[in-house]
């Protein structure tokens, strides 16, 4: 090969490297905007959000929005890279916002739901609950607002969902059956 085609596919190289470099770079901003979205809360009904993974550093911004506790409903390990809980905990404790831990693995059980209630009867302000997509944190909440003597019926509770970009994903049954069950007033 001539010393100005080696140049010239030394060029080349170089020019499909840098190419490369830069739509590596769009597919990570592409990534990172899809997880911000993903992340960013969703009111379900007045002061209660959900939201995808919260990461120590989004603890002030909540903060700043007013939000007074931070439910995880994410089980610690499930994604690598994934922050523990204790993780978010301390950042939480930090700003002065109150924390709680309620993680949902698999199917949303009865002490999940009891355990969400709780916190939610304690709670006196903005809250926000987290998982991987916000997913888990709304159907659980839809399940402790079933369950709650004074709870919204059906209808609002699906529509609560429904603007936070939910669905009752098939536990519409078990939502009717919860207010069916509810003490009388």
């Amino acid at each position: 090969m001539h010393a100005g085609a080696r140049r010239m596919a030394r060029g080349i190289a170089r020019f499909g490297a840098i190419l490369l470099a830069c739509g590596l770079a769009v597919v990570t901003s592409a990534r990172e905007v899809v997880d911000m979205e993903s992340r960013a809360p969703r009111e379900l009904v007045p002061g209660v959000l959900i939201a995808g993974q919260v990461m120590p550093e989004d603890v002030s911004a909540l903060h700043g929005r007013g939000v007074r506790t931070i439910v995880a409903m994410r089980p610690d390990g499930e994604d690598q890279g994934q922050p523990s809980a204790a993780d978010v905990e301390a950042a939480a404790r930090a700003q002065g916002v109150a924390f709680a831990n309620v993680p949902v693995a698999g199917r949303i059980g009865p002490a999940q739901v009891d355990g969400l209630a709780a916190v939610l009867a304690r709670t006196d302000g903005p809250v926000v609950l987290y998982c991987r997509s916000g997913r888990r944190a709304a159907l659980t909440w839809a399940l402790a607002e079933a369950s709650r003597p004074d709870g919204r019926d059906a209808a609002a509770i699906r529509a609560a969902l429904e603007s936070a970009g939910q669905s009752a994903g098939g536990l519409e049954a078990e939502i009717a059956s919860r207010i069916a069950a509810r003490p009388s007033p």
